[in-house]
């Protein structure tokens, strides 16, 4: 008897739950409220330019090795990876430039000069974290960690590493605090405090100097397209700009989904690529103790985006950043020509402008929204490395929210420490028979490959319930 399997949504999670289930014999079906694939990895077109539509970088290219093996794909293969040199600095204002080189010694000789003594230890933190990062690494694989496997991979070694937060960490290199805010830039991007940010985030400076940072040379939403194509050859089914209205339960278990269009389709199995904590309170009916405990984390705004065209954009960083004064939010200038120099167009490089919006500030409305997208666009920094350039388009949370259909116009719970220690929302849903939860809320993390991780643990988690 051939199992059946309804997805909910096609993210990352969703595509690679997906063709890993085919693999294994299931009829799936994936329901998608947009046009494409993709979700915020997916990929649009404005004015003959082609702009990512969410991740601008892939810090975990070993973790995106791993689910594209999994699922019987190779990764080079499928898409055009380019190693990142020269990957982003971070102006603190009225402060120095930070600047994270794929060489290590070039860096460390950069803060060296700026600070004699720092690049010792910055080297030194570099290589202390990678050896974390290595003994660590197996338990991305494993959903949740069971006991005989933290033993296993000699990850209860670093128990107190994972207890602490990521300021902690940073305070115990020693490192001057330019570099520290400069190592922390993707803490400021989740709109959260360093001491409140996750010690595993300290991996990052260590993945950069040794696997890389990179870019597909036809943009992240190659990757959600590599996987899609790959699950219509097994069999997967896709229904596009069809909305999931709810998942149908009869005594706590789940049985099948409802439309928008009031359809009802039935499935042995439901998995959900939507919000893990959406789903939950907008998708199926739990107990009370168990929404107000949802309700209670922190969301992450996906904030405001400009999509530009450049005429000359600085060809030597990928990422700036800026980290204005007053403790506002941190601001960021994409352009890939330095990556992809073939994006070019008539004399015009496609380029973004993006600033995380706390989300107590993206709750008050679209105007509220717009105004502070105005704001971020009429400051000068980013013209200096923009040059000639025109505005093609804006996206607000609102706008995203529409587009992507999220919940509460946030793109997840924010990853704090007291979430990751938690182990973040399940896999298989302890609250509901029969369903399962794949994507950026969900074990291990919130990254493109974290996400595809995700979506084959939870597919794994069917396949041992089915067996």
């Amino acid at each position: 008897m051939t199992r059946t399997v309804a997805i909910i949504g096609a993210g990352m999670g969703g595509l690679a739950a997906a063709l890993r289930l085919a693999q294994r014999g299931f009829r799936v079906s994936v329901f998608e409220a947009g046009s494409g694939a993709g979700g915020l990895a997916s990929s649009l077109d404005i004015d003959g330019f082609s702009f990512d539509a969410g991740p601008y970088i892939l810090l975990d290219r070993d973790g995106l090795d791993w689910a594209f093996e999994q699922l019987g794909l190779d990764l080079s293969a499928s898409i055009t990876l380019r190693r990142i040199e020269h990957v982003y600095q971070v102006q603190v204002e009225d402060g120095p430039c930070v600047r994270i080189l794929a060489d290590l010694d070039r860096t460390a000789e950069g803060f060296e000069k700026l600070w004699p003594g720092s690049g010792a230890r910055y080297r030194n933190f570099v290589h202390a974290t990678a050896r974390i990062h290595q003994r660590l690494r197996s338990l991305l694989y494993v959903s949740p960690p069971a006991p005989g496997a933290v033993l296993r991979s000699g990850a209860w070694m670093h128990l107190g590493f994972l207890l602490r937060s990521l300021e902690s960490v940073l305070r115990r290199a020693q490192l001057p605090q330019p570099v520290v805010e400069g190592l922390a830039i993707w803490t400021h991007v989740a709109g959260q405090s360093l001491d409140q940010a996750p010690s595993p985030l300290a991996f990052v400076p260590a993945l950069i100097h040794t696997t890389g940072a990179f870019y597909p040379v036809e943009g992240i939403g190659a990757i959600p397209g590599a996987l899609e194509q790959a699950a219509r050859e097994a069999g997967v089914e896709f229904h596009y700009g069809v909305r999931v209205k709810a998942i149908k339960c009869t005594d706590g278990r789940a049985h099948g989904i409802e439309t928008a269009q009031g359809d009802y389709v039935a499935a042995d199995a439901i998995l959900s690529n939507y919000s893990g904590v959406g789903t939950y309170l907008d998708l199926v009916e739990v107990h009370q103790a168990i929404r107000d405990r949802l309700l209670r984390l922190p969301l992450q705004s996906p904030g405001v985006c400009a999509y530009l065209a450049v005429r000359n954009p600085s060809e030597d960083m990928y990422l700036r950043f800026l980290l204005p004064g007053g403790g506002d939010t941190c601001r960021l200038l994409v352009t890939p020509s330095v990556v992809t120099p073939h994006s070019r167009r008539d004399g015009w490089w496609p380029a973004r402008l993006i600033a995380p919006m706390p989300y107590p500030l993206a709750e008050r409305g679209a105007e509220a929204q717009r105004e502070f997208l105005e704001r971020v666009l009429a400051e000068n920094w980013w013209r200096e490395h923009a040059g000639v350039h025109k505005l093609l388009a804006t996206r607000t949370p609102a706008e995203w929210s529409l587009k992507h259909n999220l919940y509460r116009e946030s793109m997840n719970p924010v990853m704090t420490s007291a979430f990751m220690r938690a182990g973040r929302i399940a896999h298989r849903s302890p609250w509901v028979k029969g369903l399962y939860l794949a994507g950026s809320s969900t074990h291990p993390g919130q990254w493109v490959s974290f996400c595809a991780i995700s979506g084959i643990l939870a597919a794994r988690k069917i396949c041992e319930d089915f067996a």
